[in-house]
């Protein structure tokens, strides 16, 4: 509530004002606006996939990276859609942002076939995707830890 003090009258009375203060409410809407904004980056896929690590530098992604990921159950995701083998090119032909001159990341689960994987990827490369990046976990794979002479 706000008070305001007039001294047109030359009384000593208070009135009261029934104006809005508003800054409360745009100090919320700030908070939530960088919340949202730290979040969103967060969200890119969603479809768990236990990855293989790698020790293998790591490279900048694209801005609008295209995601296609092999579950356990080898079946395959474009972004988090779920589609059918036999429409894996017919799906990115209709998505904008995956020209075929751009990369397309292969996120494979650690439990896929070596066979499973190589055929996803031969489907890319004859529907015209012949850049393919495959997607690991940064970090110290296995064989280098145990590869490593003990002290």
């Amino acid at each position: 509530m706000a008070v305001s003090v007039s001294e047109a009258d030359g009384d000593d009375d208070l009135s009261e004002s029934a104006d809005i203060n508003v800054t409360p409410f745009i100090d919320v809407i700030l908070v939530l606006l960088i919340i949202f904004m730290v979040a969103a980056p967060l969200s890119t896929v969603d479809v768990p996939v236990d990855l293989p690590t790698s020790t293998a530098t790591p490279q900048k992604k694209p801005d609008k990276p295209i995601y296609v990921s092999i579950k356990p159950d080898l079946t395959l995701f474009v972004g988090e859609d779920p589609v059918k083998r036999t429409s894996l090119v017919s799906t990115l032909e209709h998505i904008p942002e995956a020209a075929k001159d751009r990369f397309i990341f292969l996120r494979a689960d650690r439990g896929v076939p070596y066979g499973e994987l190589m055929d996803v990827m031969e489907l890319l490369r004859t529907g015209g995707y012949p850049k393919i990046k495959l997607v690991t976990v940064e970090g110290v794979s296995q064989a280098a830890a145990t590869a490593q002479p003990a002290h």
